[in-house]
């Protein structure tokens, strides 16, 4: 199987590397001064214990030319645009892109680009980040890639994917609803998010301050509401997990899009909290906390990205 790695960041650069480590045939699709960095230092691993170092076989867009059986895209919502259009050579009749992104409407851009017959649901659980060096740094245990057919049939394509994935050591497990699991997904990085942002802090920052230990079960009501709405409740099981991830006491945990705000970057606020309540204004679903965390992100884009405000 010839692998497509778009992005080799911390998501990408992660199942990537393990892939590759594998034995997979993987590429990685890069920009040219990413290209720049990889092939002088290598994709490097690190954290829990484990230190990893690969040159990796790259290309940039410019040189992609032919179709890969499997696309792995693990890029920021706000490159989608750009990676799609980058990665269209690499898209033949046979492949099957895997698209790990948070939130469901990357999934409608890549099918009305694409087609439906390419896309398959994915969903990332992995805890890392980038250090100064552009080393990945893992931060948790999670190393886990669910996906399946859009439409919930079984098929042989995602029974390849999961064998090579599993194979890497990467679990994946099996799925009859990949959609469920995206919107399972969306909800607890929603709520993370919302709570880290709103209190400008770790879990464990704002549970210690007064108030802030309701804070986290209030905006899960609300995620968790939106998704029943639209057709796919949480289980009860992963609700109870995601209010004491969200509540632990002393956690240090934060979520990309907290770390892109206090950096002063841009974040994923559309593709993650202004699609999330759109939703939940056409379903008839309150969302205030939510809409107040939408709120404060939209003024840090408008400020952070004043180019394509007029400013």
């Amino acid at each position: 199987m010839k692998i497509l790695t778009v992005g080799a960041g911390a998501v990408g650069g992660w199942f990537g590397a393990r892939l590759a480590r594998a034995g997979q045939d993987v590429t990685f699709l890069v920009r040219p001064e990413r290209a720049a960095a990889l092939r002088e230092r290598g994709l490097r691993v690190t954290g829990l214990g484990e230190d990893l170092a690969l040159t990796p076989e790259l290309v940039t867009a410019d040189a992609l030319s032919r179709p890969y059986d499997l696309v792995l895209l693990s890029v920021k919502s706000t490159a989608l645009d750009r990676a799609a259009k980058d990665l269209a050579p690499a898209v033949g009749p046979g492949t099957a892109i895997v698209p790990l992104l948070n939130g469901m409407a990357h999934i409608d851009h890549l099918t009305d680009r694409f087609g439906g017959a390419q896309v398959l649901g994915g969903v990332a659980k992995v805890v890392t980040t980038l250090n100064e060096h552009g080393d990945i740094v893992r931060m948790a245990p999670p190393s886990v890639v669910i996906t399946g057919e859009l439409d919930g049939r079984p098929s042989a394509r995602v029974d390849a994917v999961r064998a090579a994935l599993t194979a890497a050591g990467i679990d994946s497990p099996g799925t009859a609803d990949v959609v469920g699991s995206m919107w399972h997904k969306w909800v607890f990085i929603s709520t993370l998010a919302a709570v880290t942002c709103l209190g400008r802090g770790s879990v464990g920052e704002v549970g210690a301050v007064p108030g802030g230990a309701g804070l986290g079960p209030s905006v899960l009501a609300e995620a968790a509401a939106v998704a029943t709405a639209a057709g796919h409740p949480v289980p009860d099981s992963e609700l109870a997990v995601t209010a004491r991830t969200v509540t632990a006491p002393g956690s240090p945990l934060t979520p990309s899009m907290y770390r892109d705000l206090v950096s002063g970057r841009p974040t994923e606020v559309e593709h993650v909290f202004g699609d999330l309540i759109a939703r939940a204004r056409a379903l008839g679903v309150p969302t205030p906390l939510l809409d107040l965390a939408t709120l404060q992100l939209r003024v840090h884009q408008r400020r952070v990205l004043p180019a394509q405000n007029g400013a």
